[in-house]
């Protein structure tokens, strides 16, 4: 699930953290970088699981709507193109979103089903459901496409949704575009109302990204200082005191994978550290961080300080 650019950012943010709390303490910092990127798994599950629960009310609403002693007409023979929709009882049935749900213990819509009404509710109302439901027939395209629509266009913007999660765990902010994105990629990727290839994602795609969380974080910390001193003398027309925080923090990341990063390519380091730029600091960083990172390099190369193994990698 995760990539690298987005490693980066948590460990970016983690050290900007430490600076702001005045911190020392490297394993401390550490260890709750590494959870604060364990929960993605659980805001993933949450989102996902939002889907079966939105599910699950309007049976039950239909259900009560029909015993009703004044029902009408449609109420006793209500539409059920909704919830017959084929991914929520793919997502239902799944085992392996089943399993990870009870392992992670996620709760979070028994306990705070008042979000799942208000879900409903905006899902109702909207033009998607609307189109969906003129008729009373489902096919799996139609169905598929139906839940992507009202994931992006309904849940995902959904502010007091956003709200909710960003007072759950803070550390979610950043994470929910990601996580949104996988869930959709994961649901276009079906075939068929009998497909069983839904899985959960592993957090990291394998061990050595894994351990490029550490690395990075340790590595940066605890060579400060001196990564700093290759960037200081570089900046004649910033005043070192008036460059924003993010943007050296930025700098001595991309300049720790140069010098201590054998198998990260140049060219990856420096395209990752611009966008997060673009993204994190000031309209003016990723220029600013682009002509010293470049001048960087050159200084680098010509010193013969960078070592890269591997081909592609200069």
């Amino acid at each position: 699930m995760l990539n690298r650019r987005h490693i980066r950012v948590k460990v970016m943010q983690s050290i900007y953290a430490m600076h702001q709390n005045g911190s020392e303490n490297l394993e401390k910092e550490e260890k709750f970088l590494l959870f604060s990127i364990e929960n993605i798994q659980d805001l993933y599950l949450v989102m996902l699981s939002s889907l079966i629960e939105i599910c699950k009310k309007e049976a039950v609403f239909l259900e009560k709507s029909s015993e009703k002693y004044l029902a009408t007409p449609e109420e006793r023979n209500p539409n059920k193109k909704f919830i017959s929709n084929a991914i929520f009882k793919l997502l239902s049935e799944n085992s392996s979103l089943s399993i990870a749900l009870e392992t992670r213990k996620i709760n979070n819509w028994t306990l705070n089903d008042d979000y799942i009404l208000l879900l409903q509710a905006a899902i109702k109302d909207s033009s998607l459901y609307k189109k969906y439901m003129t008729n009373r027939t489902n096919t799996f395209d139609e169905d598929k496409q139906f839940i992507i629509s009202i994931f992006s266009d309904v849940i995902a913007t959904n502010d007091k949704l956003y709200d909710y999660l960003e007072d759950h765990k803070l550390t979610w902010v950043d994470d929910i575009p990601m996580v949104n994105t996988q869930i959709i990629k994961q649901i276009g990727a079906l075939k068929s109302a009998s497909d069983d290839s839904f899985r959960v994602p592993k957090l990291y795609k394998d061990s050595e990204d894994k351990e490029f969380v550490s690395n990075l974080f340790r590595k940066t910390v605890l060579n400060e200082v001196e990564l700093a001193k290759e960037y200081i003398d570089k900046t004649p027309n910033w005043d070192t005191e008036r460059i924003a925080e993010i943007d050296t923090i930025i700098l001595k990341m991309a300049i720790c994978e140069f010098l201590k990063f054998p198998s990260i390519p140049i060219k990856v380091t420096i395209n990752e550290y611009l966008e997060i730029a673009k993204e994190y600091s000031t309209p003016k960083s990723s220029i600013f961080i682009n002509g010293i990172l470049d001048n960087l390099v050159k200084e680098f190369q010509a010193a013969n300080k960078i070592v890269k193994t591997g081909r592609g990698l200069m």
